[in-house]
């Protein structure tokens, strides 16, 4: 038998096809307040810009798991696997680990589990994941796969452009004044992920602009195997194809992704937000 990977709904795959897809078991996602009637799934484009002005209400919060909830997961694909590897978006999101580190304490002696803040979040996220059950279905058993993937965390680097800065004063990532500032001015914040945190880097003035701030990011490094994009809802089209075409341009071959933002992310960061991963090789 092989291990089972769990993970949060923020994630977005790279590949929506790879190895040990069978093995990836996805949290489903809880909302405060539920679902209207009718409403099975909800989609980025539902969320506001901006919560200012009273959109608050509708933007629904994600929800972490509860631990009773994961114990019974852990429970139950122990039965059919030899272990259970957690990996999750970073704790400075959400309270999500607490949850299950607590549930992996109930089971433990009984269902081998190790959980793993993954400090980073939706694309990043992943692509630890992917290799995680590429790495599971080849017969690695838990202990090494826990240490395989911990090894993969300071390869996976992300960067975020956030316009809707109210959605991470909700998430306590930033203060109310930087936020009310920062959406009135309609300033384009680009953060990157340093230890699964948001560290403000720079401003960009205009959409066109963030052309050279994701070109800056990536020139930092030779040895990538993987550019994952993070689009928003509604796309940056012009910027990210303007990406691509300078990049071709100076010879890269290194493959390049691209997925829409998922309503669970949208929660964190905003419907409008675009994303930048790369793995290093």
């Amino acid at each position: 038998m092989s291990v089972a990977i769990v993970t949060d709904s923020t994630v977005s795959f790279p590949n929506p096809v790879f190895p040990g897809r069978e093995l990836v078991h996805i949290l489903t996602p809880g909302w405060q307040p539920g679902l209207p009637a009718g409403v099975e799934r909800l989609k980025a484009s539902s969320f506001p810009a901006s919560l200012r002005g009273g959109a608050n209400g509708a933007a629904p919060r994600l929800l972490p798991p509860r631990a009773a909830d994961l114990e019974a997961l852990y429970r139950q694909l122990g039965q059919s696997h030899d272990g259970v590897l957690v990996v999750l978006h970073s704790n400075h999101f959400s309270p999500i680990e607490e949850e299950a580190q607590a549930a992996a304490g109930a089971v433990h002696g009984k269902v081998p589990v190790r959980v793993l803040d993954s400090l980073n979040i939706s694309l990043g996220l992943g692509l630890l994941v992917q290799a995680a059950a590429a790495a599971s279905a080849a017969g690695m058993p838990l202990a090494e796969l826990d240490l395989h993937v911990r090894g993969l965390l300071p390869r996976v680097f992300g960067m975020l452009c956030v316009p809707g800065l109210s959605y991470l004063e909700r998430t306590g990532q930033i203060n109310h004044s930087q936020a009310v500032v920062g959406e009135y001015l309609e300033i384009l914040q680009v953060f990157t992920l340093d230890s699964g945190q948001l560290v403000p880097t720079q401003k960009a003035r205009n959409p066109r602009q963030l052309v050279d701030v994701m070109h800056e990011f990536l020139s930092e490094f030779t040895d990538l195997s993987h550019i994952a994009l993070l689009q928003g809802s509604p796309a940056f089209e012009a910027e990210t194809r303007a990406l691509r075409e300078r990049l071709a341009e100076e010879g890269h071959t290194t493959p390049i992704s691209e997925q829409i933002i998922n309503a669970p992310l949208a929660s964190f960061i905003g419907p409008r937000s675009l994303g930048l991963f790369a793995i290093r090789s």
